[in-house]
Parts: structure tokens; sequence; C-alpha cells
């Protein structure tokens, strides 16, 4: 998941965020909906329901339930494991050319055989349509596929990628019916055919209904007969409303820290419910653009580093529901450093900072302007915005002031460089310190920044993509992230954790709150 997609903050005191692919539920109706099926409510939508468009949150909860991956992320693993097929395996020295076996006997919710022309199919097809709005960004490796057999399916890559796997394993590696999508455009009519654990059996406005299919061959065991997805489109205060009154099993995505607060004590009727904690591999990141003529030079960049106190940040504005983060690369994810903190420290340091600015020739306060767009990053983005630019401000080196545009003018500004400093989130598509760090640096980067390091792109990011021995990019990694604390073309703030409200009789929910940015339907149970 990602800076390209539609992720909120984490939960925050104006409003829930948490950082992964969500939802459940059932049958139309209460809570509960009937023989054990289960209801979901979070505030924002599904985008889309063709994989070669949809590049959010909600559509990927629906993909990774519907569709099936040849590879997916068991439970709590970050490694992934064979599930359409029964072995994926780089059949060459370099990680260029990856084979996949297909499972026997795979069909379609329809019916329908699934064979390797399938599989080409469903890439072919999602880069021959390259949406803006879907992964097809995520396959620039891929040169092409072959199909030696029905059930062989064969990846040539143009360059090494030991990451391959893991990106065929996530919610762009979804397999569709070729007799089913057209080949050079989106499916419009809302409905998905897949060979996933569910099927999607109705799709509107406010809901998205589920069922447990009948044909799925896989690794999942659907605990539940169905679930129901209801969008409450924004609106906090019916989200809540509505876990009050039981009217949903679930509520996630869009609760403030008060409302959570409010949910655990429950109602004068009895109603409880309980908050599940889970892992987040979502991060939140200040960036600075590097030809603007105030944040372009590095000492106030420095300044502004020495300056922002992050664990003020998730304490006063996050109400702990996030952790101070001091590298690109989060806690979890193999390679993790923190040289923000070894370099900058955890409290604010003014001395430094005046230091800094004065290796600049700068004498006065420094302006400033923080942009953010909660649209895309949640409330609390402003108030986030506004605490950093209060901690800058009463160090007396800053005059920080914080401005607020509606996501689509903010996006276009951003690409057009006009803002010095500003807001990026970012969830992984999978867990590996790669989807942390390629996509932010080189041409056609997600931080359109104009930053660039030859060491980055020429040496680290093409050396580590060949290693499929992950633990043996440690070094490298953490040379990256020393590089990015000294040249400073972001300042990370936080990494987010994942929460749910969930009723009395549900479990399951521990097992969709991890890093592998897969919530798992087939957990989900009641009584």
């Amino acid at each position: 998941m990602n800076l390209r997609k539609s992720w909120p903050a984490p939960l925050v005191a104006a409003g829930l965020a948490a950082g992964l692919l969500t939802g459940c539920g059932t049958e139309q109706g209460a809570a509960g909906g009937e023989d054990g099926a289960i209801v979901v409510g979070m505030s924002d939508d599904v985008a889309a329901t063709d994989p070669a468009s949809g590049y959010d949150p909600g559509s990927w909860l629906l993909f990774n339930n519907v569709f099936q991956s040849l590879l997916s992320f068991p439970k709590g693993s970050t490694e992934p494991e064979p599930e359409a097929a029964k072995s994926c395996e780089f059949t060459d020295s370099v990680t260029k050319e990856l084979t996949c076996k297909l499972q026997d006997g795979l069909k379609f919710s329809n019916g329908n055989e699934l064979t390797s022309k399938d599989v080409k199919y469903s890439f072919d097809r999602t880069i021959k349509i390259d949406d803006e709005n879907g992964p097809a960004v995520m396959f620039s490796s891929l040169d092409r596929i072959t199909t030696p057999d029905a059930k062989t399916v064969v990846f040539h890559l143009k360059v090494p990628d030991a990451t391959f796997p893991s990106k065929i394993a996530s919610g762009a590696g979804s397999i569709v019916d070729h007799r089913e999508y057209p080949a050079d455009k989106l499916r419009d009519d809302s409905k998905a055919v897949g060979s996933g654990a569910y099927t999607l059996e109705s799709y509107g406005e406010d809901q998205a209904v589920f069922k447990a299919s009948d044909s799925y061959k896989g690794t999942a065991e659907p605990k539940n007969p169905g679930v129901t997805l209801r969008f409450f489109h924004d609106d906090r205060a019916k989200l809540k409303d509505a876990m009050l009154a039981g009217d949903i099993d679930i509520a996630y995505r869009g609760l403030s820290a008060d409302d959570i607060a409010d949910l655990e004590a429950g109602t004068d009727a009895g109603q409880k419910a309980e908050v599940v904690e889970g892992t987040s591999a979502e991060v939140q990141h200040l960036v600075l653009n590097m030809k603007d003529p105030v944040v372009g030079k590095l000492g106030v960049r420095k300044a502004m580093a020495y300056l922002i106190d992050r664990e003020k940040l998730v304490t006063e504005v996050h109400a702990q529901t996030a952790s101070a983060l001091y590298s690109i690369i989060p806690a979890g994810i193999e390679g993790h450093t923190t040289p923000f903190f070894d370099t900058y420290g955890g409290t604010p340091q003014r001395a430094k900072a005046q230091q800094a600015l004065r290796s600049e020739g700068i004498t006065g306060k420094v302006k400033l302007t923080l942009w953010a767009t909660p649209a895309r990053y949640g409330p609390a983005t402003v108030q986030e915005f506004k605490a950093i630019a209060k901690q800058l401000n009463d160090s007396g080196l800053f005059e920080a002031d914080v401005k607020s545009v509606p996501f689509e003018q903010y996006e276009k500004d951003v690409e057009a460089g006009k803002y010095g400093v500003y807001v990026k989130g970012w969830v992984p598509d999978y867990p590996d310190p790669e989807n942390f760090t390629q996509p932010f640096f080189g041409k056609d980067n997600v931080l359109m920044n104009n930053y660039t390091n030859e060491t980055i792109t020429g040496t680290i990011v093409p050396g580590t993509a060949a290693q499929t021995d992950r633990t043996a990019t440690q070094d490298q990694f953490a040379e990256l992230q020393d590089l990015v604390a000294d040249e400073l073309p972001i300042i990370p703030l936080w990494q987010g954790k994942q929460y749910a409200v969930v009723g009395e009789e549900i479990s399951g929910v521990e097992w969709c709150l991890d890093s592998s940015t897969v919530f798992r339907f087939w957990e989900l149970q009641k009584g």
C-alpha cells in the first residue's frame, strides 16, 4: 500500500486512519446478519471492482478476498507462500525468471477453469490498460510472460527482482477470467468474477455483499458464510452510532480516539465493544522540495530535523495510536535502522538547529508554509502540521504556517513543484524494505521533490533487488537510510498502528491486522 493509494492517517484525536486494507461484513440488515455472517463499517469506499484499476485500501480489500493471486501472505507472515500456484521459484541464477506451477482443479466462481492463459492475460491486461489509478506501475520490471502449458507460467524480468514474488502476492496480482474482462479497457458493471474465497454478490453506493465461495480451492478456510461491508462515506458520527446501536459487528477506519473510548465503555443498554490493536507498516513523512528557495538549503532542512519532536506529535495529536519514526523503513520491516534519531536526537536541539541555519548565512527567522490535504490523509493532518509549525516557531528560528487544499489541487501543485514542504503517507504494497525505498527515488518517483542520488538509484536499489536472501541486504539498506538522513529529502514522522472495534461475539480480527496489508475475511467468526 502507498503514496499512490488513498491511505488515511493513524487513529488520531480527529479521526482514525489505520494502515491497511479493511473490511468484513455479511448479509444486509442488522449486525450479525444471519447464520454467523458479519457486518463491518468503514469510512472509506471501494473505488474499483476491477483489479486493473483499484489501487486504494477498499479496492484491495475486495481483490484479496474475491480474487486469487499465485502467491499470498499467510496470517502473521511477510513471506509469500503458494495460493493459486502450488510452487513459484526462480529458475535462473540472477532472479530474472520466475516459474510458477498452478494447482489442479482451479475454477472461477462462474465455473470456468483457471489456467495459465488467465494468469498471463491478467498481468498483460493490467499493464496494457495502465490505468492512472491502477497498479501497473508495480510491474515495471516485467518484460514478458510465457505459458509453456496450461499449468505453467514463466515471468521473464528485465532486471533482477527478488521482490517480484511479493509483488504478485499482493492485490496487484489478482487473476481474472479472460472470458469476462476486456483486454483493453476496464470492466464497468461493478461486478467481479474471481476464484477467491468469497464471491461479490452485490456492490452499491452504500454497501458491498460477499458470500463464501463454493468453488474456491486454496489455503483459506472461511469461518463465516458471508460478509457485508457498509460504507459510511467519511461520516464518523454515523459509524460510531451504528456500532453503538449494534447495527455493525466491526467498526474500522474512521473513528476518533474519543469515539473508541466511548465504544469500549458501552451504552446504557449494555452494548459494549472491544478495541483490537494490530501491527502496521503505514508511515507518514514530511517531504522537502530540493529545488525550493527555502528548504532547498540543507541547513534549513537540518534545522527542521533538529526541532521536530515526534514523541509530542504521537502523544498530543495521535493519542499514542502511532509511534515515532526515525527512518524511512519502519520497525518490523527487514533492514530498519534509526539514523534520524542517531543524527538529530529524539528531543528538540535548538542550538544545533541555529548552527545549521548559520552555516547557510541565515540569521533571521525562516518563513515557511506546510501544505496539507486532509481529504487524503485525514483531518488530523492539519492538526499535526499546526503542531509541527508550533514546534518550529517556538524555537524562535522559524515563522511557519499551515495551509490546506483539496486533494485534487494538492496533487497538481505537488507535481508542479509549487510546495516547499508537504505531507505524504505510505502503506506498503508488500512488506519488504524495497517498497519503502525504491518508489521514493529516481525517475518518476512518488515524492516528486526533485531529489536524486546516484548511489541510491544506481547501486543500492538494483543491488538489493537482486538479493533473494533479504537478510543479506541489511548493510545496503542501512547505507541508504544514512544517506537520506544526511541529505534530508524527507523527514519521517510516524509509523501507524491498526485498530478495529469489534462486538463481543466477534473473533479473528487480530489475524486481519498485520503488516502484510491483507484483511482476511475468512478469519472472522461470530459466536
